[in-house]
């Protein structure tokens, strides 16, 4: 599924949850019109979307809180699926838009790529729940227990990657493509 169709879906169904977007979500998410009430942008901060969703989850516990991560953002904090899950929060859902790539700084492929497991992690860590989705009409269908079970939830949500990045927003190139270019220039400049 396409990441703005699944921040659509989760946009339509939110009724209320506070919200933290990290990283590939916030754009989507921002064009989805949900930044501008009871939601926080986690920026330049890669991997610690979960730990702020943790801390309004326990600060606020009568809200669902949605936290929009990323997969090469959780692998930077592993270790927050433990202190989530130890925690116990049940008002939180860890929504993991999952491609195998550092998607906002150029595409280049996370460690372990689509191989990486987070379900069996969060499940190991002691989530509550754990499950992946891997098209837009299930997670339509998901939507309504998303927002009543008891959490902490895991849903990673297999994703596609986007046409646009903060990075290609903005004019710029993905990290392969500069790179190239580069190494293009140092090599005419060496001749």
């Amino acid at each position: 599924m396409q990441r703005e169709e699944a921040i659509a879906a989760l946009a339509a169904a939110r009724d209320g949850a506070l919200s933290v977007a990290t990283m590939q979500t916030v754009l989507a998410w921002h064009e989805a019109g949900q930044a501008a009430t009871d939601h926080v942008d986690n920026m330049g901060c890669m991997g610690t979307a979960s730990a702020l969703g943790l801390g309004l989850a326990l600060a606020r516990p009568e809200r669902r809180v949605f936290v929009f991560d990323g997969d090469g953002s959780l692998l930077m904090q592993l270790g927050s699926l433990a202190t989530i899950a130890g925690a116990r929060p049940r008002n939180l859902v860890h929504l993991l838009f999952k491609n195998g790539v550092y998607h906002t700084s150029g595409a280049q492929e996370i460690p372990g790529g689509l191989t990486v497991d987070f379900v069996t992690m969060a499940r190991g860590a002691g989530y509550r729940a754990a499950f992946a989705i891997g098209e837009l009409d299930e997670l339509e269908r998901r939507l309504p227990s998303l927002l009543k079970d008891e959490g902490p939830i895991l849903v990673e949500l297999h994703t596609t990657l986007a046409e646009q990045t903060p990075m290609t927003a903005q004019g710029g190139a993905p990290f392969h493509e500069q790179m190239e270019r580069l190494r293009t220039r140092l090599l005419a400049a060496a001749s």
